[in-house]
């Protein structure tokens, strides 16, 4: 086992840029209301042996139902899309039948918010660059980061009042379909160059 604080810190802020914990505050606040509540620990938890899980097994379970990664990110783009657009035009496309905490902490939030084709597809590139050790401690970072974003997110909603969610909401809802965007066309891009 090599631990190397430089890979540990690069890897981390990698993630965390892609993740976007932050850009994200105003989504986990519109679920908070939908649900009542949100699970914190549980969607940190879920997030993390997602990720995780993914380092080790991701391309094996891809490939072993015959999917590629481009594929699974261009699936992934058009979730991020949909999310960007209840943000953008104050909208409500998903609509579940029971919104409990429970799977509001599985979905959307853990999957594909937190742990979306964007963090996923990141760590199958952090792999190909770095040792898989110091990857697992700069995604179990970004969890913790996670859960103290989750935990105050009603402070936070306090704090910035409703007009500045509103805002911020409309802000991050053009940045995430930015990245919806140049998502797909990375990866429709890489797919037609494979076929």
């Amino acid at each position: 086992m090599q631990l190397n604080f430089k890979e540990i810190f690069t890897a981390f802020m990698v993630l965390f840029a892609v993740i976007d914990i932050i850009g994200s505050i105003p989504i986990i606040i519109d679920l908070r209301k939908k649900a009542g509540q949100i699970q914190s620990e549980k969607a940190s938890i879920i997030a993390g042996i997602i990720l995780v899980l993914f380092l080790f097994l991701g391309k094996s379970i891809l490939n072993l139902i015959g999917i590629d990664v481009n594929s699974f990110a261009v699936a992934g783009a058009f979730i991020l899309f949909f999310i960007a657009l209840e943000m953008i035009l104050g909208i409500t496309l998903y609509k579940q039948e029971e919104s409990t905490a429970m799977t509001t902490a599985v979905f959307p939030l853990a999957f594909p918010l937190i742990a979306g084709p964007g963090s996923l597809t990141t760590l199958l590139s952090l792999r190909a660059e770095f040792r898989t050790e110091n990857i697992v401690i700069a995604v179990i970072m970004n969890v913790i980061i996670i859960f103290i974003v989750l935990k105050t997110s009603a402070r936070i909603e306090r704090l910035i009042g409703q007009n500045g969610i509103n805002i911020i909401r409309k802000v991050f809802g053009v940045v995430l379909l930015a990245i919806a965007v140049k998502l797909f066309a990375h990866n429709i891009k890489a797919l037609f160059e494979i076929t």
